[in-house]
């Protein structure tokens, strides 16, 4: 049975686990190697089915944990060539573990990661969909200044998605962050708002995406409330309603111990 579970999601610190019963792959580690840990823990995920990291870039709240995770359990990490290049500059690879660049697609026991490029403020960001054994799809699609059509086609593809929700656009406009980040949140090699994620969400139901997570919220500039409601008002224009006709979600800033089946 297919699921997804939310370990950490925002400013904090990012990781997604994807997979089955007795096999998983984790979208970046973005909190301690203990929190990871006990993250797993509380979802009764044995960490020894994980089959490698996927790293989506090299921002802290991504991949803070990654060097101490992959050596204490030998995970195989991946990620784009400019994103290694970049973890490796800031320390935070090791020989004690495998690195291998992911140009298109990997296996990975009976799944398959494919990467997406994705615009952001990295060297070169990414996100992933994964195809679990049973067909099913996965997608994690966060840190990104605009949907491109890749990205856009991946997830009207999933059975499980991810979207970028960030930051109501207002309270970024008039919080207490420094002008220059606010200019990089708003570009297109930022952050995704709410309207932006919400102008996305009809489509994907239409397409059959139908379980659908809204991720990465900022903890000043947004609040899940806030969030969710934009995603349904706009859904409920297209006369979708939540619960009925696609379930919405938002993933927690720190484990729920809920999962999503898909």
């Amino acid at each position: 049975m297919a699921k997804a579970v939310p370990l950490f999601s925002g400013s904090k610190g990012n990781s997604y686990f994807l997979g089955t019963a007795t096999q998983g792959v984790l979208i970046d580690a973005g909190r301690s190697c203990k929190q990871i840990e006990n993250a797993l823990l509380t979802n009764s995920i044995d960490p020894r089915i994980i089959g490698a990291v996927f790293i989506t870039h090299e921002h802290t709240d991504h991949c803070s944990a990654v060097k101490v995770l992959a050596s204490r359990y030998n995970f195989k990490v991946y990620a784009s060539q400019g994103t290694l290049e970049a973890l490796e500059r800031a320390n935070r690879l090791d020989k004690r573990f495998e690195t291998e660049v992911i140009e298109n697609e990997v296996a990975v026991g009976d799944m398959l990661i494919k990467r997406i490029d994705t615009p952001h403020d990295a060297a070169e960001s990414c996100c992933y969909s994964v195809t679990l054994a049973d067909g099913k799809i996965a997608t994690v699609a966060t840190d990104m200044g605009y949907m491109t059509d890749d990205v856009r086609n991946a997830v009207a593809h999933s059975n499980f998605a991810v979207i970028e929700s960030n930051h109501d656009v207002d309270m970024l406009k008039n919080g207490p962050y420094p002008f220059v980040l606010k200019k990089r949140i708003l570009s297109k090699y930022g952050h995704l708002s709410n309207p932006d994620c919400a102008a996305e969400l009809a489509g994907l139901v239409q397409s059959g995406t139908l379980r659908l997570m809204l991720g990465h919220l900022s903890e000043q500039n947004n609040t899940p409330s806030i969030a969710l409601n934009t995603a349904v008002n706009e859904l409920s224009k297209y006369g979708m309603n939540r619960g009925i006709d696609y379930t919405l979600d938002v993933a927690p800033v720190e484990t729920n111990a809920k999962s999503v089946i898909f």
